[in-house]
């Protein structure tokens, strides 16, 4: 049981450190540039612009229903000349990270490093049971346990950093879940 603590607690160390070096490699390779810095203001003035836009739309006046659509093409395309300058540093992390997980796979090969309060659905019990053995899907591997950690400590790590987008971006380009605003 204690080396199953021990175990949970260096992954979530393990977590924070690749979620740092990501971050890290992303400065250096994007955030730092001038393309970057300067695509990034006219987003979040572009966006806000349109939300003030949308605000004070009249929902009759096709002048400036077209002037909004105006304004999100550009917030889109502006919007992906930003994640195209991104993309260089996702290759970056993504050889890094992969040199990473096989190394640390390596060493958490077999091992029950904490232990689920639940029974995952079952298809989450190939990725959280992993490479264990026995029946008991409480058990938990250091892939599942790995990824749950980062997928919330390195958006924090963004936002304590200063590089997360802003809410206003968020709000006009919506999420994986989210619907778009064009819609309207």
């Amino acid at each position: 049981m204690a080396a199953m603590i021990l175990d949970t607690f260096l992954i979530i160390f393990i977590s924070v450190f690749t979620a740092l070096l990501a971050e890290g490699i992303t400065y250096v390779l994007v955030y730092r540039t001038d393309k970057y810095k300067k695509l990034k203001t006219e987003v979040e003035r572009q966006s806000k612009k349109l939300e003030k836009t949308k605000e004070t739309a009249n929902d009759s006046d096709k002048g400036q229903k077209r002037k909004i659509e105006r304004q999100e093409e550009k917030l889109k395309s502006n919007s992906r000349d930003l994640s195209l300058v991104k993309m260089k540093s996702m290759f970056a992390i993504g050889f890094t990270f992969t040199a990473l997980m096989g190394m640390f796979n390596s060493i958490f090969d077999g091992r029950v490093v904490a232990k689920l309060p639940f029974v995952p659905i079952s298809w989450l019990q190939g990725l959280s049971h992993r490479n264990l053995l026995g029946d008991d899907f409480t058990d938990c591997s250091f892939i599942f346990l790995y990824i749950l950690c980062t997928m919330s400590i390195r958006q924090n790590i963004q936002k304590l950093l200063g590089f997360a987008p802003s809410r206003a971006v968020n709000k006009q380009s919506g999420g994986l879940f989210t619907p778009g605003q064009t819609g309207r």
